[in-house]
């Protein structure tokens, strides 16, 4: 290995240009270091060039902050915040760009470590993980720039930020015009209004205080209707009383509001109950007209379904009863019919018997008197 290695160090760390984030503003990645040169390189790169490794390692990463602002892709800033243990996912605000480019950064150094490689393998494998950790550090901090930094189209977010060039967190105000506009509400008369004053950005802004509902009056004078953390004002039953104009305001730990938003309510005419006759209504074929029970009122005529339903209830109980009384009537008569033939072949039994004891009788008689003749 000899000479060649510190100028193959001093070679790759000069192919390593600026990135866009500032990852040592993580003390994860402070931690992650000095456990590579304390644990790691002992056992895997010769002692006499742990300083000089690390000292390139450490001021490639210090220059992915020392880039000129651009609007576009980099102001100095980036977004802090905590996320879960897992591959990061561009878009969403619960990862900020700090915590995504750290946990990229680490998940690479923790690769080359568990892959137990030395020497000038080692150097060659670390220092092109930091070549390619550039893009996908100014992949984030571009993203965060057009869609995370000050994400509001107006009123006033506090935000809170690191600066790279110190690593402290501050709240930045991207302060933006006031007016968030008029809304146009239309309600019907008995019904319940509701007005909405939050704004997407809102669950993401610190200092934040209260909404305040205010109801302006014609002569420019305004009353407070509401003030709570609830973003709604909810009016119920409403009538033309109601109508005019809203205003809402969201208040700040600072002296300036976040937002402010006007609505114009208009209350229109009660609406018009429609009639929608019951599914349990029987049909004309069903019913016969003259079944049909009516109730007259001022305003329409209305079948009166409970009577329907009643006279349904009476066909069924007559339809059963007299299925019961055809049944008894049955059995009766099948009753009757098997026991008068029973009597009538009693009756032919004995009518049939006492005939023949008759005449049985009267053959001892005649003899009888036949010997007395003689």
């Amino acid at each position: 290995m000899g000479p060649r290695l510190p100028l193959l160090v001093a070679a790759l760390a000069s192919c390593l240009l600026p990135a866009r984030t500032c990852v040592l503003c993580d003390t994860k990645v402070v931690e992650a270091l000095n456990s590579l040169e304390m644990d790691y390189l002992p056992g895997h790169l010769g002692a006499e060039h742990h300083k000089n490794l690390m000292k390139r390692v450490k001021q490639a990463l210090q220059d992915f902050k020392e880039l000129p602002f651009d609007e576009d892709s980099y102001l100095g800033v980036v977004g802090e915040g905590k996320v879960e243990p897992g591959p990061p996912v561009l878009g969403k605000e619960d990862e900020p760009t700090l915590e995504k480019a750290s946990w990229s950064l680490l998940k690479d150094l923790k690769r080359i470590t568990d892959s137990e490689v030395k020497d000038e393998l080692f150097v060659k494998e670390l220092f092109w993980m930091l070549h390619l950790q550039k893009d996908t550090f100014a992949r984030y901090a571009a993203h965060f720039q057009k869609e995370d930094f000050c994400p509001n189209e107006c009123g006033m977010m506090l935000q809170t930020l690191i600066w790279c060039s110190n690593c402290k967190k501050q709240v930045h105000a991207c302060r933006k015009s006031l007016d968030c506009g008029e809304r146009k509400v239309e309600v019907h008369e008995m019904e319940d209004m509701i007005l909405d004053c939050e704004l997407n950005w809102h669950h993401a802004s610190q200092g934040l205080t209260d909404y305040s509902f205010y109801r302006v009056w014609r002569n420019k004078s305004e009353t407070l209707v509401s003030k709570g953390k609830e973003p709604t004002l909810t009016k119920i039953m409403v009538d033309p009383l109601d109508a005019g104009t809203y205003r809402c305001q969201l208040g700040t730990v600072q002296s300036s509001p976040a937002t402010v938003i006007r609505f114009h309510v208009t209350v229109l005419p009660k609406r018009i109950a429609e009639e929608i006759p019951s599914s349990n209504i029987p049909s004309q074929d069903e019913v016969a007209p003259s079944e049909v029970t009516w109730s007259v009122t001022k305003s329409s005529t209305t079948l009166q379904s409970p009577t329907a339903e009643n006279i349904l209830r009476g066909r069924l109980v007559g339809l059963l009863i007299w299925i019961s009384v055809v049944l008894i009537a049955g059995i009766a008569t099948t009753i009757l019919c098997y026991r008068s033939e029973k009597v009538m072949d009693s009756i032919k039994s004995w009518l049939g018997t006492g005939s023949e004891a008759a005449q049985s009788s009267q053959v001892p008689e005649e003899k009888a008197t036949e010997s007395r003749s003689q």
